[in-house]
């Protein structure tokens, strides 16, 4: 078991996280110059733009806040500072990010002004960076640890090799206690029912079935003839994948062979079951997924790629691993596992799977990934639709 246990940041919950943000997060598209200010005011804070956050309603508002507040509520977040333009909804994110114990403070510009409430939040950003940096990483056990999957760019070494190491990894994982998710409802199409059957029960397979099939109306109701270009998409295309029903069999790959889901998430929703894996509705575009996940709590997650995708997240580390050897080789600086020797039958898919866990390991204890040092942050909200 040693193998699998890392030195993670215990927070006030109880919940552990491998990284250790101060956010600056805005409520609002308004708020965002104000955020951005704050963190190049305060050295080792990060602020996270958005474009959302006025004028949205029902469903699609409850989500925002849901991703909001769950994204201040990470575990690889340490403390938080909040911004709005106005007073009633920063204080609900405040609120609900204040139910985890963590630091967390919050800040309106409506009768105060953009440098009023820079200096203010700048000052509460500072001390929270302070008391972060004297945050000591401590033992912890796999089954603390929350993992989420999506592939990009996919080709067909996607389905053939880096999505089945995945799933060698969640198979391995699964009986050791960890929590893990996967989600891509489009990308589904046509292995829908072989993924319903995965359930760990009728009852969630018929759940499943609803998320997906909510989905299906929405692209039936707005497609023009088809989904060209965006199902599978012109990287996919050019890597093989001549159809969606190709992408989707190598994508379900990453739930690996014996592990069954045991839950069927919302957007950004938190796992409620306990330990397993669970399917999260959502987008298939890699920034919209991976923000989602992380606001449901995950704290790493394990991308593959073949034609290349450049994903990264400001909070949850983003492993990526490709099967690709002409990816692996032009895009090196992208790719934090090269799997390729599985084709080339100089490595099993076990052997795959252990070094994939070996680097998930070596990232939960501090090491950067390469999305990290290249600096990409993709944080992008998911919306359901139109503004009022």
């Amino acid at each position: 078991m040693a193998r699998y246990d890392f030195y993670g940041f215990r927070r006030e919950n109880g919940r552990v996280g491998i990284r250790n943000h101060v956010i600056i997060l805005p409520l609002d598209d308004l708020s965002n110059a104000a955020c951005e200010a704050v963190a190049n005011n305060i050295k080792g804070t990060l602020a996270l733009p958005h474009p959302y956050g006025r004028l949205q309603f029902g469903e699609d508002l409850e989500l925002h806040f849901r991703t909001l507040i769950g994204t201040g509520s990470n575990p690889n977040v340490g403390a938080c500072v909040v911004i709005g333009i106005e007073p009633g909804w920063t204080n609900r994110v405040l609120e609900g990010i204040a139910k985890t114990g963590k630091p967390v403070a919050g800040f309106s510009i409506e009768g105060n002004g953009d440098i009023g409430t820079i200096a203010a939040a700048s000052r509460k950003a500072q001390e929270f960076v302070q008391w972060a940096s004297e945050k000591q990483r401590e033992f912890c056990k796999i089954q603390e640890l929350f993992v989420s999957t999506k592939c990009g760019e996919s080709d067909t070494t996607s389905g053939l090799a880096s999505c089945p190491t995945v799933g060698n990894l969640i198979d391995k994982l699964d009986p050791l206690g960890a929590t893990t998710c996967f989600g891509e409802t489009s990308e589904l199409t046509g292995a829908e029912m072989v993924c319903a059957s995965r359930a760990a029960s009728k009852e969630v397979a018929d759940e499943f079935m609803r998320a997906f099939n909510a989905y299906q109306e929405i692209i039936e109701r707005h497609k023009t003839s088809d989904l060209s270009e965006s199902q599978p998409t012109k990287g996919n295309i050019a890597g093989g994948l001549t159809t969606i029903e190709e992408k989707a069999f190598g994508n379900l790959q990453k739930i690996g062979r014996k592990t069954k889901f045991i839950g069927v998430l919302e957007p950004a929703a938190a796992p409620a079951k306990g330990a397993g894996l669970y399917f999260m509705d959502t987008s298939s575009a890699a920034a919209e997924c991976v923000t989602l996940q992380a606001a449901a709590g995950f704290v790493v997650h394990l991308f593959p790629t073949g034609q290349g995708n450049v994903i990264g997240n400001p909070i949850e580390p983003v492993i990526k691993l490709t099967a690709n050897p002409k990816t692996a080789r032009t895009m090196s600086e992208h790719i934090d596992l090269d799997v390729s020797g599985i084709l080339r039958r100089e490595m099993t898919l076990d052997q795959a799977g252990d070094r994939l866990i070996d680097i998930m390991i070596r990232t939960c204890n501090g090491r950067l990934t390469c999305a990290e040092a290249l600096g990409h942050r993709e944080f992008v909200l998911t919306k359901l639709y139109q503004s009022a």
